[in-house]
């Protein structure tokens, strides 16, 4: 009987361990699964930060990013303000005073809630005295987001002749066997068979393409650019091109002396110590440009004659002294060329070569009262190599002649010259020599007979002529007097800054070089 009440309560104690064992796999289950919820909320949590930081920090991304837009739209915002000022006080470009600077300008919305301001910086460039272009620089805030400022810059000026290869005001020819580059605008009729890269425009819708352009059979009314040339798709003509004013292009010649006279520049009188240097053909100047800034200025008094036909009318025989004679000239001075005003102002034919340093403008055109009365229009001669000290746009040579820029007989066999070449009412050329006849180029006492026919002509630059131009003459498809073969390539460098007071093509001044700093 005991031993049977002993089983009994071994089996009560091992029901009681076993329950207690459940009891405690339960409580170990449940423990399990708190543990289980507090791990995935923690990851859950986790997910949701990290969601709500990448939401908080695209909001700030996108706020930011909307005030740098509405920056720069509020630094453009000051740039079309102070053109607006400018356009409406011309004696700052005139006279170069009112420039306000620093100027804030605010911007509002249509309901006048203030949206940010710009700060506008100007800087004159000034020549003689006279802004040839103001420099803008407009840092535009947004009140919505001011730590993300935007900066725009422009230059404001009037286009010039320097943002083109070529401008002519008659019709022209382009050879076959010529390269060329950059724009090209005729306010004539143009035949394009040589290469170009750029814009080929004329304000006619026809003209009358003879043989002498290379129409073959010619045309009355050819297209007003037509030939084999590459670049068609280029090419434009008609109503919808601008003429370009050649009578309006180049300022006041009385009014670019006085700033030689008076203002910095260097001023080459019609007389010099008692001697006259101009009112004919036969004297003049040499300008000599020297590496350091420097130009040396001779004093010529002797030239030789030789006979030509000019580009402008190639059926008459005409007389010029455009060679120095041996022993010809005498030296006058050592200018240096004065960075604040850069102009020469010549009252006389102006012979130039050499290798120039700086930005300068040679101007020569007869303004004297005494003894021709200012009749007397002289010539620039590009008596050699011009060259540029660098070519990064820190150096450039604007020639203005009244008359003609001509390419003498002696010229070398291969010629390099870099500038902007303004004939304002002749020609830009090299004229037609011949070794035949009675018009043959002289041969005593110097031999110039090997002069007629020349190899290389490069040209860097603008040409600008108010008649046909011409650097090459053929007969029957042979070379017979002129340069062979060459190149012309645009400097468009100087486009954005050309050398003071270089003629402009327009009266409108406009926002060049914008980009944001």
């Amino acid at each position: 009987m005991k031993n049977k009440r002993n089983h009994r309560g071994a089996v009560k104690v091992r029901r009681a361990f076993s329950d207690s064992r459940k009891l405690k796999a339960g409580s170990y289950s449940r423990g399990v699964t708190i543990l289980l919820v507090i791990a995935f909320m923690g990851v859950f949590a986790l997910i949701m930060s990290s969601i709500t930081g990448y939401v908080f920090q695209q909001s700030r991304y996108g706020r930011a990013l909307y005030g740098r837009e509405q920056a720069l739209h509020i630094a453009e915002a000051g740039l079309e303000y102070y053109r607006w000022f400018l356009a409406h006080n011309p004696s700052i470009m005139t006279a170069g005073v009112g420039v306000v600077s620093p100027y804030t300008y605010t911007v509002t919305d249509p309901e006048g809630s203030t949206q940010g301001s710009s700060v506008v910086t100007a800087t004159a460039n000034l020549q003689c005295g006279v802004p040839q272009w103001i420099d803008l620089t407009s840092k535009g805030t947004a009140d919505a987001n001011p730590l993300f400022p935007r900066t725009l810059s422009a230059r404001y000026m009037r286009p010039s002749v320097a943002g083109y290869s070529t401008v002519l005001n008659a019709n022209t020819a382009f050879s076959s066997t010529g390269t060329s580059t950059g724009p090209i605008h005729g306010n004539g009729g143009i035949h394009m068979d040589g290469y170009n890269d750029s814009d080929v425009t004329s304000p006619l819708s026809s003209w009358n393409c003879t043989t002498s352009y290379g129409c073959n059979p010619a045309s009355t009314t050819a297209s007003g650019v037509l030939g084999s040339g590459a670049g068609y798709a280029l090419w434009r003509w008609g109503a919808t091109v601008p003429n370009i004013s050649f009578p309006n292009m180049v300022p006041n010649y009385g009014t670019l002396k006085s700033y030689a006279q008076s203002n910095g520049g260097i001023y080459l009188p019609y007389t010099l110590s008692g001697n006259t240097v101009g009112g004919s053909d036969l004297r003049g100047y040499h300008l000599i440009f020297q590496s350091n800034g420097t130009v040396n200025v001779y004093r010529v008094f002797t030239t030789v004659a030789a006979d030509s036909k000019h580009p402008d009318d190639t059926s008459t025989w005409v007389t010029d002294n455009h060679i120095i004679a041996s022993g010809g000239e005498v030296f006058v001075n050592n200018y240096a060329i004065p960075s604040g005003c850069g102009l020469i102002y010549s009252e006389a034919k102006t012979w130039i070569e050499g290798t120039i340093a700086g930005k300068v403008t040679i101007v020569a055109a007869d303004e004297v009262s005494a003894p021709d009365g200012g009749a007397y229009a002289p010539d620039i001669i590009l008596a050699n190599n011009i060259t540029y000290t660098t070519t990064d746009g820190s150096v450039g040579l604007t020639a203005v002649a009244e008359r003609s820029v001509v390419i003498p007989l002696n010229s070398p066999d291969v010629l390099t010259i870099r500038g902007i070449f303004v004939a304002q009412t002749g020609y830009f050329g090299r004229n037609r020599y011949t070794n035949s006849g009675d018009h043959k180029v002289p041969t005593s006492p110097v031999d110039y007979s090997s002069y007629v026919t020349r190899s290389t002509l490069n040209r860097f630059g603008t040409v600008v002529s108010t008649l046909r131009p011409a650097t090459k003459w053929t007969s029957g498809g042979s070379l017979v007097s002129g340069y062979n073969a060459g190149g012309t390539w645009y400097d468009r460098v100087l486009a954005f800054s050309p050398p003071p007071f270089t003629p402009t093509v327009s009266t409108d001044y406009k926002f060049t070089l914008w980009r944001e700093e």
